[in-house]
Order: structure tokens, then C-alpha cells, then sequence
């Protein structure tokens, strides 16, 4: 990924009216954090987010596992040197079940208002998509405001977070004399290892995942700044005899008067219902040292698990956690779908496989309408995938999915009947293509921790 140092800097293309867009250089770290510290406050331009200009500074000031200080796109005013619009492109591998992926994040994406609506965003994304494809990037992935990322060719397609809460008064209390069975401390250089498989064995439930090898856990409990917005607290859970069960983590900060789990994974062997409890003392308890994100600070009101649609904990104690918040969505987008389908062949075989259709012979075209995709099976194996022209009327073929919205089946967002439902100009022509993209695309969960 690395790109040459001589590319720092460079001026990219002259947009005319005054402004140039060039790439970022680790000299523009002071005044890049200031510019997103502006135009990411919740709280007005009177009140700089301190905690995009930690991140943004660390992206351009810091080793960082996956990005270089090049890899801001940054329009400016030529004469003064003023930044009026920003966005990146973060690198990371992604896997699809199991099968690894090439992903470029788009983030921190930003203008002045003076400057918006001028199409700076669109030259940029242009610009950072060629960049994705010059890194071999077969998909990009963004989390935003709805609507927006639609015009730059994304789908909302992709499970982003969701979890569970529970109240002061579903906390679990020790008894009089009762010690805490799990204690939970700071994870340390040591620990990486560990943390590093266990996440692995996690990301075993989750369709789709991001891949944190030993670098990317070590940046994170020591290479971000204290106040960054994406930093964890990474913590280690242990009996007290001090064996390792597991591991949390979670915000450096309180949402409102909330404290949650972003990350939370045991061995194999110890118990969710066992461990929980310290669990949900432990949030109560950290609570009382972090200030709120935003606002004053309140009374502890709530314990949160934002661990995705599902996960093992949820099971154990539903009755603790009744308030169920359900997953927003990635905005994904997939240049080359056929290309993507060839390459996640082996799940798709798999399912074939373990499915009444298995053995599978056919063909199915799927028109997007403007263009679209022919798959070939034959006895279970995927023999073709490739781009098809809907011919000779743009509803032509076997199913239909319109716009983007094939996206929402791949990555296991939505079913096809809830697809159906909600568009009615998705359709398959008979049971069969029914049937068979139902068993190649069934709904399942993601949680995605990115790299930032």
C-alpha cells in the first residue's frame, strides 16, 4: 500500500474559482485537525470537536498500520492556502465468510458551508476511488448521515452496529460478603496475542469482518492520542488468580448518560452467563470516571452491549438487557459485482451445497436494469460470473433488483422477499431463481470494527 513520499503534497487538479486539490503532507497535520476539529462539531464552529482534531492529527503525525500522511485528498485556495473541503481513504482487509477482501474506507469527509454544494466532495471521491483501485480495493465502505453516500455510488447494505442496553436496575448485585468472581484490568503489550486471537475466533459469527492482526491491536492500545474519537479502551478479563478469560473494550468517553461495550469476547471455554455479571458492574463502575461526549454529566442511566444484531451474550441474560437498538448501515460500494461475486464463489458454493438445491445446474441473469450480472452453476460450482447487458429491454433476464439495492443481498442485509416487499420493481421470474438467490444470499449478521 505504500505510496511514494514524492506524492505528498502534490496538486492533483485545478477546480478553478481559486481552488486546487492536492494530497496531504504531514505538514498539514496542524491545520487539517483544526479544519476537521470545525466542520465535525455537533456543537457548532464556536465549539471545535477536540476529538476529530485527536484523530485527524493522528492520521497525519503518527505511524499508523494502514495509512499514510498522504492520504488526505485536500482542496484549498490557491492564493491563500486555505482548507475549505477534506475526505481520506483508509486501507483494511475485510473477509466475507472467511474469504479475505481488499476495503478503502472514505472518512472524515468535510467542507466549509460557504463551499458546499460546489461538487468538491465528488472531485474528491473520484480521486480516492482511483486510489482504491490502484490498491486492488474490490470494495469501499463508509458510515455517514442518510442519504448522502447514495451520490457517490454507495448502498446502505450493511449491518453498523445495534445492540442491547439494560437499566440501573437491571444490574446484577453481589451479595453481602460476595467478591467479584472476574476482575478487569488495562491490557498491556503482553496481551496482544491474546486479544488478537480471540478477536479472530469472533469475527466466526459476523458475514463480514475486518481483519485486526498483532500491529493493528498494538497502535491501538498505545499509538492514538488519549482524546482520539476512535480510541478504545481495551481491557482484560481475568479470574483472581489472574487467568485470562477474555477481553473487552469500549469508548474513552460516556454516550450521554450511558456506558457501552463495543468489544466483548471470551475463550471458548469460560461462560457468558458466568462472566456477564462482572461485566455490567464493571460498565456501572467506569462510568463514574469518564466525562460524557457531550453535555453535563448525568447519573449512570444505562449499560450498553453495541455488539452488533448478535452475540452470545445477548442470550444469557435477556432479561437484563430489554432495550434493543437495532443495527444502522454501512453504505458499501462495489465497482465490479461480478468480480466480487467470482471472488466470495466458495461461500456461495458452500451454501449451495448445504441447501435443497444442492448440485445445483443453471444459469440466472440478474438485471439491475442498466446493466447487470449472469451467473452459471454447474453440479454447485460458480462457472461464470460476469457483466450482462439486459437485452432487449432493461427489465429483461430472470430477477430484477433495482438501483443498488443487490448490494443489500450480498452482504446479507436484507432478504429478497424484504427486497420484494419494499421495491416493486424487484422480482424473479419463477420459484427457482427465487429459491436459488434466497440460499445464495440468505440475512445474516455482521459487526464490522473497522480500522480508523
Amino acid at each position: 500500500m505504500s505510496t511514494s513520499h514524492t506524492e505528498a503534497g502534490k496538486i492533483l487538479r485545478d477546480l478553478g474559482n481559486g481552488l486546487i486539490l492536492r494530497r496531504s503532507r504531514a505538514e498539514d497535520a496542524e491545520a487539517l485537525a483544526a479544519f476537521n476539529a470545525l466542520v465535525h462539531s455537533d456543537e457548532g464552529p464556536d465549539k471545535p470537536d477536540k476529538r476529530a482534531w485527536a484523530w485527524t492529527h493522528d492520521l497525519l503525525a503518527k505511524p499508523h498500520p494502514t495509512f499514510e500522511a498522504c492520504d488526505f485528498t485536500i482542496v484549498e485556495e490557491a492564493e491563500t492556502g486555505k482548507i475549505v473541503s477534506s475526505l481520506n481513504l483508509i486501507s483494511q482487509t475485510w473477509t466475507y465468510a472467511g474469504i479475505p477482501f481488499k476495503v478503502g474506507r472514505p472518512e472524515l469527509v468535510g467542507s466549509l458551508p460557504e463551499y458546499r454544494n460546489r461538487g468538491l466532495v465528488r472531485h474528491q471521491f473520484d480521486v480516492i476511488h482511483q486510489w482504491s483501485a490502484e490498491r486492488g480495493e474490490k470494495v469501499q465502505a463508509i458510515t455517514g448521515i442518510p442519504y448522502y453516500y447514495r451520490l457517490f455510488g454507495y448502498e446502505m447494505a450493511l449491518n453498523l452496529s445495534g445492540g442491547r442496553a439494560g437499566f440501573p436496575t437491571h444490574i446484577p448485585r453481589l451479595k453481602e460478603g460476595e467478591q467479584e468472581p472476574y476482575h478487569i484490568r488495562p491490557a498491556i503489550e503482553e496481551d496482544v496475542a491474546f486479544i488478537a486471537r480471540l478477536y479472530e475466533l469472533g469475527c466466526k459469527r459476523s458475514l463480514v469482518a475486518c481483519v485486526w492482526d498483532e500491529a493493528l491491536w498494538r497502535y491501538e492500545l498505545s499509538g492514538k492520542s488519549s482524546k482520539n474519537v476512535n480510541r478504545m479502551e481495551v481491557r482484560i478479563i481475568e479470574t483472581p488468580d489472574g487467568q485470562r478469560v477474555g477481553y473487552l473494550a469500549h469508548p474513552a468517553f460516556a454516550w450521554g448518560d450511558m456506558m457501552a461495550l463495543q468489544k466483548y469476547e471470551l475463550l471458548p471455554e469460560a461462560s457468558w452467563l458466568g462472566v456477564s455479571p462482572s461485566v455490567i458492574r464493571y460498565l456501572e463502575n467506569t462510568y463514574a470516571l469518564y466525562h460524557p461526549e457531550h453535555g453535563e454529566k448525568k447519573p449512570f442511566g444505562a449499560f450498553g452491549f453495541g455488539l452488533g444484531e448478535e452475540h452470545p451474550a445477548y442470550h444469557v441474560m435477556p432479561d437484563r438487557l430489554p432495550r434493543v437498538r437495532r443495527p444502522y448501515a454501512w453504505y458499501m460500494r462495489v465497482p465490479d459485482v461480478a468480480d466480487f461475486l467470482r471472488l466470495i464463489a466458495p461461500a456461495l458454493e458452500a451454501r449451495l451445497a448445504a441447501s435443497p438445491l444442492a448440485g445445483y445446474t443453471g444459469e440466472v441473469r440478474i438485471t439491475f436494469y442498466r446493466d447487470g450480472v449472469r451467473l452459471v452453476f454447474e453440479k454447485g460450482r460458480l462457472t461464470v460470473a460476469e457483466a450482462w447487458k439486459p437485452a432487449p429491454v432493461g427489465h429483461s433476464g430472470d430477477a430484477g433488483f433495482p438501483l443498488l439495492t443487490f448490494l443489500q443481498l450480498i452482504f446479507g442485509y436484507r432478504t429478497i422477499e424484504a427486497l420484494k416487499v419494499s421495491f416493486a420493481d424487484c422480482w424473479t421470474d419463477r420459484d427457482e431463481f427465487h429459491v436459488l438467490l434466497e440460499v445464495l444470499f440468505p440475512k445474516l449478521p455482521s459487526d464490522v470494527l473497522p480500522i480508523s
